[in-house]
């Protein structure tokens, strides 16, 4: 088990959550962790790169001047890639980088990604993570009092109700994102160095990685 403390926006420590390793994959697999990191930086890419070759570019196919008895060098048609404008000699055409992953390699690496964090003690719990009005000082000056130092992802139950105040408080601090607990992925995870959770949702969280564990290892992780 895995103790993560959980704090007041006092700084003060308040209680602890449990987490199982189980839940979360058992161990940190780092294998797992840069598969699906690269198969979302990969998705992201447009792959719409396109030039043209000597064949695509517009202009004659004659020949600039004879072969031999100008003093220059030889030349053929001024579309050749030698020449300005012409052709390019390595053409790029789109392609697709799309890879694929199954989808439960891909819940793994999420709750995975989780548990590294939480091997680092890199997850930050709060009792309420709700505040009263938007404030970017505020919650800049909560982010110092829990010695957030580097860049943070802030994941909300929701970003609307109680916690839309919260949500509009993250958008112009530099180095914070702002997510829903549901929508934890690989790559966000690993992209910031700390995880800020409320302690109701990361529960949820848990309970929800526990309930879609195969029926084996709920029976092994309760034995």
């Amino acid at each position: 088990m895995i103790e993560i403390p959980v704090h007041n926006t006092a700084g003060e420590q308040v209680g602890t959550v449990q987490v199982d390793e189980q839940v979360l994959g058992g161990q940190v697999r780092p294998a797992l962790l840069k598969q699906a990191y690269v198969r979302t930086h990969a998705n992201r890419r447009l792959g719409t790169a396109a030039t043209k070759n000597r064949s695509q570019v517009a202009g004659s196919t004659r020949k600039l001047y004879k072969q031999k008895g100008t003093g220059n060098a030889r030349h053929g048609p001024a579309r050749a890639n030698l020449m300005r404008g012409g052709g390019h000699a390595h053409q790029k055409q789109p392609k697709s980088w799309r890879q694929s992953m199954p989808i439960k390699m891909r819940r793994l690496a999420n709750r995975n990604a989780v548990l590294a964090k939480a091997v680092d003690g890199e997850i930050k719990l709060l009792d309420k993570l709700a505040l009263d009005s938007p404030s970017t000082s505020g919650f800049s000056k909560l982010l110092d009092t829990l010695k957030i130092d580097r860049s943070c992802l802030v994941a909300l139950p929701s970003v609307i109700g109680d916690f839309a105040p919260t949500a509009r408080s993250v958008g112009n601090l530099p180095h914070v994102r702002l997510t829903r607990i549901d929508q934890l992925h690989t790559f966000e995870i690993l992209n910031h160095r700390y995880l800020l959770v409320d302690r109701g949702a990361f529960e949820g969280y848990l309970k929800n990685a526990a309930e879609q564990m195969p029926r084996r290892q709920r029976q092994e992780a309760g034995s």
